[in-house]
C-alpha cells in the first residue's frame, strides 16, 4: 500500500515542496520579527544619539516608548500563547 499511496500523491510533491518552503521562509521571518536584539541595539544607538545632542528630550521619550513597547510585545509573544 505505501508505494501506491506514493503514485497517487506524486503529482502533489510540487505543491508540498512549494508549502514546505513558503513555511520555512515564514519560520525565519517570525523568528527576525521577534528577535530582541536589533531592538536593544536601537535603544543603545537612541541612548547615544541623545547624549551626543543629535535628538532632543521629547523625541528620545516617543522614540524609547515605541521600542519599549516592541520589546514588550515580543516578551508576550516568548512567553506563550496564553498571554498573546
Amino acid at each position: 500500500m505505501g508505494l501506491l499511496a506514493q503514485l497517487i500523491t506524486w503529482p502533489l510533491l510540487p505543491v508540498k515542496t512549494a508549502l514546505w518552503a513558503a513555511q520555512r521562509v515564514a519560520d525565519q521571518a517570525e523568528a527576525e520579527y521577534y528577535d530582541p536584539a536589533p531592538i536593544r541595539a536601537e535603544l543603545a544607538d537612541l541612548e547615544r544619539r541623545l547624549e551626543a545632542g543629535e535628538l532632543d528630550e521629547e523625541t528620545f521619550d516617543r522614540e524609547e516608548d515605541r521600542l519599549i513597547d516592541r520589546l514588550m510585545e515580543i516578551e508576550r509573544y516568548r512567553t506563550g500563547p496564553g498571554d498573546r
